[in-house]
């Protein structure tokens, strides 16, 4: 049988035509894994600046020891960035929060310098955190947050405190409410 005849000309069409409808399907069906609102583009943690400054109370962060947190909000090019862990798990935690959040990150203290951190970010929401030990951040009394639950169980042996997952932390645990208004040293 001839490509030229009408029956080769009839299938050539019906292959072209399932062809074209099968990658417009294909295409419809990635469009439908991308992230809503436009943000297509894969998260990613950035690292702070000099200039960089808490999103809660204006500290800079270069200047304080400890673990910080960033988070990144639809919508948002620049990530809000948080001086110390408590802060952003606070933020993370509280019920009545409903921004779409791309991405939150804390450090990993098992390979950043605890006086000086930069770098070393790790998925705040996988991370394990060690709370109560003698170590102090920027706000005094941290979480401090490591990628592996095995540094943060050898970092409690040295330093105290108790070693939670993401998924056990209850807002009550970082609760922000001390601060300078509940200090009586002042």
């Amino acid at each position: 049988m001839n490509d030229l005849t009408p029956a080769g000309h009839d299938r050539r069409r019906l292959l072209c035509r399932c062809g074209a409808a099968l990658a417009a399907f294909g295409t419809l069906a990635l469009a439908g894994c991308s992230r809503e609102s436009g943000d297509t583009a894969a998260a990613a943690a950035a690292d702070f600046d000099n200039a960089a400054s808490c999103a809660l109370d204006g500290m800079l962060l270069a200047e304080y020891p400890g673990p910080k947190g960033q988070l990144l909000v639809g919508g948002q090019a620049q990530p809000e960035w948080y001086c110390d862990t408590l802060e952003l798990l606070n933020v993370l935690l509280r019920p009545e929060q409903v921004r779409k959040l791309r991405g939150a990150w804390v450090q990993d203290m098992a390979r950043a310098d605890w006086e000086r951190p930069r770098g070393h970010w790790v998925d705040a929401r996988s991370a394990h955190y060690v709370l109560g030990s003698r170590r102090k951040g920027s706000m005094g009394a941290t979480a401090a947050s490591f990628a592996e639950a095995a540094a943060a169980q050898a970092f409690a042996a040295q330093q105290g405190g108790r070693v939670l997952a993401f998924a056990d932390l209850k807002p009550e645990m970082v609760d922000l409410s001390g601060g300078a208004l509940h200090d009586t040293r002042m």
